[in-house]
Formats: C-alpha cells, structure tokens, sequence
C-alpha cells in the first residue's frame, strides 16, 4: 500500500484528533513533541549524572543509556512523539502527616492502584483508535521504559523542569503522571515551556537529606524516595533520623512547590487514595508477614519492593517515632527470616529503648549468623 502524504491539512486534522481522544480517555493535558527535541541538551545532562554516579545501584539507567538519550533508538521509526500528563493532585497536604510520628507515610502516587497500570492501558486504546485512523504505526511507554519523559514533556509545552528535576506545570503544579504515545506519523510540534520557578528554591531547601548538589541536580543516593524504594541494601545510617515516618517515596519537594497553589479544584485528580494507605499505623505494618503485605498492597505499586525491605522501611520510621509502645513489635522482627528487617530492628530499638533495657537483648547478638546484622548489634551497643 503506497503511502499517504503528509499534507500541513491532513497532519493538523490527525493531530487535533490524538489530542481529542487522549482528552476522552482521561489524560488532563496531551501535547506532540518531535523525537530530536532533546538531543541538544538531555543526552549531555543524562551523562553527566552517570559519570557522577549518582544514579545509585540503578544501573539499567547506564545500560539503558543510548536508548534513553535519543527516543529514535528506542523505535527508529519514531516521527512525533505525543506527551500526555494525568492529575494525581493530592487532596490534603502531604507534609502535615510527617508530624504524627506513630503513622505511616507512603508517597500520594502509591496510595492506590500502580498508575503504570492505569496510564498504560489508557495509552493503548489511544493509540490503537489513532493507528486506525492516520493508518501509523504506534508504541506506548510508561515511565518504566527508557524515555526521557520529563525533557521531551518540557519541550512538549507541558511544564518545565524545576529545580527538584520533576516537572513542574503552571495548571498542575508538580502533580502530574505522565505517559508517551511513540508513531510513525509526523505531526505538527508544539512550542515547549519555559522555565518559571524564577528565584524560589523551597524544594531545595526542604529536602531532609541535602539531595540536591546544585538547582536542577539531583544525587539520588542521597534521596528519600531511591533509599527507600530502589535501595536494596541496609539504609546508610547517616539517612534514617531524616527519613521520619517516610515508608515509601518522599514528596515533601513535591508538595512545597508554590506552583500547586493554581492546580485548580476543577482539574480533578484521577487517582483517590485508598483509606487504609493514607496514614497507616506503624504499629499494623510492622506485623506484616509476606502474604499480608501482598494482599495490602495488592495492585499497588508498593508491592515491588517486597516485604523485606517495605518492613525494613517500618522499621526504621519505628525507631524515629520516638514511641515506647512500639518497641514491642520492633522486638518481635529480631527473629525475622531476613537480615534486611532483623538489621533495621536493632537500629529501632537502639533507638527506643534504654541502655539497659537493649543491654538485656545481647544476647541475640551473639547468636546472630549475619555479618551485616552483628554490625548494627555491635554500633547500636556502642553508641547507645
């Protein structure tokens, strides 16, 4: 079959319909943006972040380098690429639960349903209706693929940049899910946004971890969200004071933004947090075996990470609480099957108990097979 031509008409009439259809199927904002718009800049800055090596122990990122730089060689056969941002606004201010230390904060992305779920199949019905109608090859990505979403949605006119690295929009503030429609049609691109965080650096400064070197740079090894999610280690010990009653994910450089204050009552969030995941008690999950985490967190993008280091989570925002009654349950995971959880139970109690009182639980730490383990049993003994 010949080709269709491309006419300016044809292509307007194409695009005008993709947008249409994102709109229908829920996304709050839809923009086309062309595949070499970030080559100027992006693949410098991505480079510059790995030889820094401040992508962690994430190492896809640097195996996934070429591909994530330039979105024609994930798909050569991409012509326009079409951005599309989905409200996840909360509604009520995360940072006012880190002050009830006796509770659980989970990130407002993860209180429900994994949104890679939600965004993705919405993505393909797009997609298909618009390959039927343009007669265009398509692909869907979420952001679990190796696209740089936030540089190509900035050169989309969806937001810009701001100085915690996520995207930030002047409808949306820095609430917004994204997702991309890759195709072989070339469409007309909009113009990007510029950046307006202007002098404000109140993400920078309200960061419990110091994890921005500079504006715009972010050393994710020192980050609440990478510590707490990608890092399968034991927590370093210079980050656990700071990460509160943190469990999964941080958005306190989220939720500081001054641009959320126009994410207006009308661009409803499609996502509503799940009672039971709003403030959980530390107390209940620090109980959790490996089917009662699952069934908790069924269908939630907390459920990755496994019981292990979700528990070793608690933990750790047990021993910040500074809550006697929970010393209880963090003594109960001293006989945990894993060495991730059994590790962070002696930071808490060291935290939680009297010298005497930790003095009296020594022996465990005789007993101890793991190196890892009879470390913590060997500092917290030290210091407390």
């Amino acid at each position: 079959m010949p080709a269709r031509p491309h006419s300016p008409q044809r292509s307007e009439r194409l695009k005008a319909f993709l947008v249409e259809e994102a709109r229908a199927a829920g996304f709050d904002v839809a923009r086309i943006v062309a595949p070499d718009a970030i080559e100027d800049y992006a693949p410098a800055g991505l480079d510059a972040y790995l030889q820094a090596g401040r992508h962690g122990t994430m190492q896809w990122m640097q195996e996934t380098r070429d591909r994530r730089s330039d979105p024609r060689v994930l798909w050569p056969q991409t012509r326009s690429i079409l951005m599309l941002g989905m409200n996840y606004g909360p509604d009520r201010d995360p940072l006012e639960a880190l002050a009830r230390r006796d509770r659980a904060v989970i990130s407002v992305y993860a209180q429900n349903r994994d949104y890679h779920d939600l965004i993705k199949g919405k993505l393909k019905g797009v997609a298909g209706r618009f390959a039927a109608r343009a007669g265009a090859d398509v692909k869907v990505f979420v952001d679990t693929a190796p696209v740089m979403e936030k540089p190509l949605a900035e050169q989309a006119g969806i937001g810009w940049q701001g100085k915690h690295s996520n995207l930030v929009s002047r409808a949306f503030g820095s609430w917004l899910f994204l997702g991309s429609i890759f195709t072989s049609e070339p469409l007309p691109s909009d113009a990007p946004e510029t950046d307006h965080c202007g002098s404000c650096r109140a993400c920078l400064d309200i960061c419990p971890t110091d994890a921005f070197p500079a504006p715009y740079q972010l050393d994710a090894r020192r980050c609440i969200s990478y510590l707490t999610i990608e890092h399968k280690g034991p927590i370093p010990h210079e980050f656990r004071p700071a990460m509160g009653n943190r469990i999964y994910g941080c958005d306190d450089c989220l939720a500081v933004c001054p641009w959320n204050k126009f994410a207006s009552d009308a661009h409803e969030a499609k996502l509503k947090a799940r009672d039971e995941l709003r403030e959980p008690a530390l107390a209940d999950l620090a109980c959790l075996d490996d089917a009662a985490f699952r069934a908790l967190f069924s269908g939630s993008p907390v459920k990755r990470i496994g019981r292990d280091r979700f528990v070793r989570n608690v933990l750790i925002a047990c021993g910040n609480s500074a809550d006697p009654s929970l010393a209880g349950h963090c003594r109960e995971r001293l006989n945990d099957a894993s060495p991730q959880v059994r590790g962070a139970a002696v930071w808490a109690l060291s935290r939680l108990l009297e010298r005497e009182e930790l003095l009296s639980l020594a022996g465990q730490a005789k007993q101890e097979p793991d190196d890892t383990v009879r470390h913590e049993w060997h500092r917290a003994l030290e210091t407390t």
